[in-house]
C-alpha cells in the first residue's frame, strides 16, 4: 500500500506538510488516540489503578511482615515499581491493540489509513496516545506508593527513561499485534498467551537472581526483565542487571518493534485499505 502521501495528487489537496511532517494530521491522530482512552477512563484508568492496588493488599496481607527482605528492601517496596511497570506495559500495549482490532472489525480503519499521513506519522500517532497512557497510570501508581509505603524517586530520569521505553515497546508489540489479528478472538489469545505471561514472569514479584541457573539465563533474554528492573533501579536505587544494559536491550528492542511495525504500515499487511 503506497503513502497516500506519495499519491498522485496528493499535492493537489490543500494539507500544508512543515517539513515535511503533516503536523496537522499527527495532532489530530494523537487527540484522537488520547481522547478515546480518557473518554473511558473508568474502565482505561481507574480499573487498571484498582488492579494494582489489589495485588499490594492481597502480597501485603499474605505476607504480612513474615516474607524477608528482597534485594536489602521490604518486600512492598520491592514489589512496587514491578506491579507500576506491569501495569504500565499492559495498558500501553491495550491502547494501540485495541485501536487497531476495533477498527478494523468495524470496518473503519480507512479513516486512519486514508487521509494524508504517512506511515511513519500513523504510527507515532498511535504510540503517543499509548505513551500518554501509559505515563497518566504511571504518574497515579507512583503517586499512590509514596502515599502508602512510602516509596521514592531514587533515581528519576532513568524511572521516567523505562517508563517511556515499556510504553513504546509495548505500544509497537500492540501495533504488530492489532495488524496480525482478524478478529477479537485472535487478540485475547496473543495478550492472555504472550503479553500476561511475559509480564509476570519477567521479576515482578520476585529477583530473577533466585531463579535456578536455565530460567536465570531465559530471563536475560526478556526485554521486558529489564524494563521492570530498570524501573526498580529508578523507584528503589537497586537492580538485578546493570541499568545501563537494561537501557540498551530496551532500547534496542524498541527499534526492531518499531522498524517492523513501521514496515508493516508502509505495505499495508494485513490492513484494510
Amino acid at each position: 500500500m503506497q503513502p497516500i502521501s506519495n499519491r498522485p495528487g496528493f499535492r493537489q489537496m490543500g494539507v500544508r506538510r512543515f517539513g515535511k511532517v503533516n503536523w496537522l494530521g499527527l495532532y489530530t491522530l494523537s487527540r484522537r488516540e488520547i481522547m478515546r482512552f480518557m473518554s473511558v477512563w473508568q474502565q482505561t484508568i481507574f480499573a487498571p489503578l484498582m488492579t494494582s492496588a489489589l495485588f499490594v493488599i492481597v502480597f501485603a496481607l499474605a505476607l504480612g511482615r513474615s516474607r524477608s527482605e528482597v534485594m536489602g528492601l521490604p518486600y512492598l517496596a520491592f514489589l512496587g515499581p514491578g506491579i507500576l511497570m506491569m501495569t504500565v506495559i499492559q495498558n500501553a500495549f491495550a491502547n494501540t491493540s485495541s485501536s487497531i482490532i476495533s477498527a478494523k472489525m468495524q470496518g473503519n480503519i480507512v479513516d486512519t489509513l486514508m487521509p494524508p499521513l504517512s506511515p511513519a506519522e500513523i504510527m507515532a500517532g498511535y504510540l503517543i496516545g499509548a505513551v500518554a497512557r501509559a505515563l497518566i497510570v504511571a504518574a497515579a501508581i507512583a503517586l499512590g506508593m509514596a502515599l502508602v509505603i512510602g516509596q521514592g524517586l531514587a533515581h528519576p530520569l532513568w524511572a521516567l527513561g523505562f517508563v517511556v521505553l515499556g510504553a513504546l515497546l509495548m505500544g509497537g508489540l500492540g501495533l504488530l499485534a492489532g495488524i496480525v489479528a482478524q478478529k477479537f478472538d485472535q487478540m485475547a489469545a496473543i495478550t492472555n498467551f504472550i503479553v500476561t505471561p511475559l509480564s509476570f514472569l519477567s521479576g515482578t514479584f520476585y529477583s530473577v537472581e533466585a531463579l535456578p541457573g536455565p530460567f536465570r539465563m531465559l530471563a536475560h533474554w526478556n526485554p521486558i526483565f529489564y524494563l521492570i528492573d530498570g524501573a526498580r533501579y529508578g523507584f528503589a536505587g537497586v537492580s538485578d542487571a546493570p541499568a545501563l544494559r537494561g537501557l540498551l536491550v530496551c532500547g534496542l528492542a524498541v527499534a526492531l518493534v518499531l522498524f517492523t511495525a513501521w514496515r508493516w504500515l508502509a505495505t499495508g499487511y494485513r490492513m484494510k485499505a
